[in-house]
């Protein structure tokens, strides 16, 4: 079974790139960047000026897409970093590198590698695969590299935390459930593929979704009653052709045929990437916000524009919840 991504022209982009602002002076740490909308954001910011730290899973393709940036940008100051977020070992000594190599802080970090509808498998520290790439591993990263995060706003008046969400997040859920986020990987439904009917390979990567707009709702509650200046704010590209559908159909969770139709009534993964670069780089975007081409559903293209965190995720129990089980998960307490 093998599926190839789309080829889809860029509508919003070009334009929305040209109205970004200068980077220069900035520190901007992203992760998965050997494609689609993280490489998208790498090569933007990389243009714009910004110090860039690429986190990527050691591979032939973080390889070539960190020559790419780097023969793109000849001047820019581009950092490959080991960082596999299926070992929280792993994203551990990546948060020591990124350390050494900012001392000067980081003014954005942005969580954006994600993986979907995988096997019903667990990842070396027990959780589900899906659950553990997609945030446990973000909520590490994002802890250990606050003190960072907050001395660049302590200087510069702001810094900013960018997570990536999906329309996913509202289906088949809207309720966070605690399991998913427990040492249950393997033992979370097994590997029913149907989409349209919301089988386990989907509502395994629904609740990671879910998890990721959680996340940013707890942690813009937290930063804000204790008067930080660092910022916390989510996006989603729509059904953007990236080459997450592809892995998914390798892995067995989409089949080919319907892959290709359903991408055919999506947009390109530069259109999708202008939820996460607005976030990145537009100075107006405010903490607590969320960034997309709409917030229903239906929300498969277009304009990326702001509208408010829904009260399915942001409510005190379930941004207690998420806070919770992420700490347990990451094997410390760790309040801002």
């Amino acid at each position: 079974m093998s599926y190839t991504r789309k080829t889809v022209e860029s509508i919003y982009f070009p334009k929305f790139k040209e109205g970004l602002p200068s980077m220069k002076g900035k520190t901007v740490v992203i992760t998965g960047t050997t494609s689609g909308t993280g490489f998208v954001a790498a090569d933007t910011v990389a243009g714009l000026g910004a110090k860039l730290l690429l986190l990527n899973r050691a591979s032939e393709r973080a390889i070539k897409a960190n020559k790419i940036l780097k023969d793109s940008y000849p001047n820019a100051e581009i950092h490959s970093v080991d960082c596999d977020l299926q070992s929280f070992a792993s994203v551990r000594n990546a948060i020591k590198e990124v350390i050494r190599i900012c001392p000067e802080g980081v003014n954005i970090l942005c969580n954006n590698a994600g993986v979907m509808a995988l096997k019903d498998e667990a990842t070396i520290d027990g959780y589900d695969v899906q659950m553990q790439t997609n945030h446990l591993s973000h909520f590490l990263l994002t802890m250990e590299l606050m003190p960072l995060l907050e001395k660049t706003a302590e200087i510069s008046g702001e810094s900013r935390v960018v997570n990536h969400s999906s329309v996913a997040r509202m289906n088949p859920s809207k309720e966070l459930k605690k399991e998913y986020l427990e040492k249950n990987g393997g033992k979370l439904g097994g590997d029913g593929d149907s989409f349209i009917f919301g089988e386990a390979r989907w509502k395994r990567y629904n609740q990671t979704k879910l998890a990721n707009a959680a996340f940013t709702a707890a942690l813009h509650d937290k930063l804000q009653k204790k008067g930080s200046k660092v910022k916390a704010l989510v996006a989603h590209p729509g059904l953007a052709n990236t080459e997450l559908q592809v892995t998914s159909v390798k892995d067995g969770g989409m089949g080919s045929f319907f892959t290709g139709i359903l991408m055919s009534m999506g947009q390109s993964m530069e259109d999708g990437a202008m939820g996460i670069l607005s976030c990145m780089c537009l100075e107006n975007a405010k903490s607590g916000e969320f960034y997309g081409p709409g917030s229903s559903v239906m929300a498969l293209k277009g304009k990326a524009e702001p509208f408010f965190l829904e009260s399915f995720y942001n409510n005190e129990a379930t941004r207690e919840l998420i806070w919770k089980k992420s700490c347990e998960a990451i094997g410390r307490e760790l309040a801002l």
